[in-house]
């Protein structure tokens, strides 16, 4: 655990010292983002922190390649520096998106080479733990896999919408992933704690750890698509790690197995339900899906009447109910699981609905 919890420092130190870099670039450049009709900002803000995200997540890479156990890791797999290059691609194509607005086919085809790349260094799904180990052809499979990402990737962006909205989300749906894949991984035969989809994640942590205290409400810098694509590629690429890794036989077969497959759905439910309530309401109306409106799930909350501050904060809460609330399943008796899931459930309830006992409370 002293290893990943290096890893989420560096991550996080690291991506701190170079937000102030990348704000100054970004104004140098003309990556600010100006004030639109769908937006909640009152004045332009520079974007890019995606950028800074990358590099907090590049120096993780180094220091862990020469920590004692995960060096381990990189020496018997490809596949982090695999995480590296598809990072490395899909932050290019958001700080690019960023400065000068790319065509959604451009995006798509970027999101596809950089899965690709991972894919390549091993970063894909070998087997499904459907009816115990289901094994499809490799064209699917890799399909399969570049599906996650995308769906991912465009998750993130469709959820960043307010102040330290997405990097908190992510980094609640990153702290729930990396405590259920350490504690399965346990379980493995033999037992080993030290794999991809808990490093990633504890680094991943790290990076929204590092970008919030620049990004949360008032924000001096958005993360722009170069962060919002980022993070989503990092979730997918730590789901599609421990998924194919799995053992049925292992000791906790009988909830490793579906949670591999129903996890990562749960924890990534805020961001999922956002993209796919967007894309139901903008095909009813004859648009396309990936035109903007205010009418995601942080705009909703801004018009109930809860301020900037309190929306994040009750947003943290159901992302937290949802992607903690699923991992306890994993680990707990189920009853005692249901009682406090019930409890916060009606608490996020009231504080959500009830817009004057948030204020009371918040």
């Amino acid at each position: 655990m002293r290893e990943y919890l290096m890893v989420l420092l560096v991550a996080a130190i690291t991506t701190y010292a170079a937000t102030n870099l990348v704000r100054r670039l970004a104004l140098a450049v003309g990556a600010v983002t100006p004030v639109r009709a769908r937006d909640v900002h009152s004045v332009p803000i520079p974007r890019l922190g995606g950028v800074a995200m990358f590099v907090g997540f590049a120096a993780a890479v180094l220091v862990g390649s020469r920590l004692p156990f995960l060096g381990d890791l990189f020496a018997t797999s490809q596949e982090i520096y695999g995480v590296l290059i598809g990072a490395a691609v899909i932050s290019l194509l958001g700080a690019i998106d960023d400065v000068r607005e790319l065509d959604w086919l451009t995006k798509l085809a970027g999101q596809v080479i950089a899965a690709g790349a991972m894919a390549y260094f091993g970063v894909q799904l070998w087997s499904l733990p459907v009816a115990g180990v289901t094994v499809l052809p490799g064209p699917v499979l890799v399909t399969i896999t570049i599906i996650i990402v995308v769906v991912s990737t465009n998750a993130v962006n469709f959820v960043d919408g307010l102040d330290g909205l997405a990097a908190g989300v992510v980094f609640i749906s990153a702290g729930a992933f990396f405590a259920w894949a350490y504690l399965v991984s346990r379980d493995f035969n033999p037992p080993n704690v030290f794999t991809t989809a808990t490093f990633i994640t504890a680094a991943l942590m790290g990076c929204c750890l590092g970008f919030l205290p620049h990004n949360f409400h008032p924000a001096r810098l958005f993360m722009g698509d170069a962060g919002a694509l980022l993070l989503g590629l990092l979730l997918a690429a730590a789901t599609i790690s421990m998924t194919g890794s799995v053992d049925p036989s292992s000791s906790a077969a009988t909830t490793s197995a579906l949670a591999a497959v129903a996890l990562p759905v749960a924890i990534m439910a805020l961001p999922i339900l956002d993209m796919g309530l967007a894309v139901v309401r903008r095909t009813r109306r004859g648009q396309v899906p990936w035109k903007p409106d205010a009418h995601h799930l942080h705009h909703q909350m801004l018009k109930i009447g809860h301020s900037h501050r309190r929306a994040v904060a009750l947003l943290y809460l159901w992302a937290a109910l949802i992607a903690v609330g699923a991992v306890s399943f994993a680990f707990f008796p189920p009853l005692a699981t249901w009682a406090v899931i019930g409890v916060v459930l009606v608490l996020a309830a009231v504080l959500t609905w009830h817009p004057g006992s948030s204020r009371r409370t918040l």
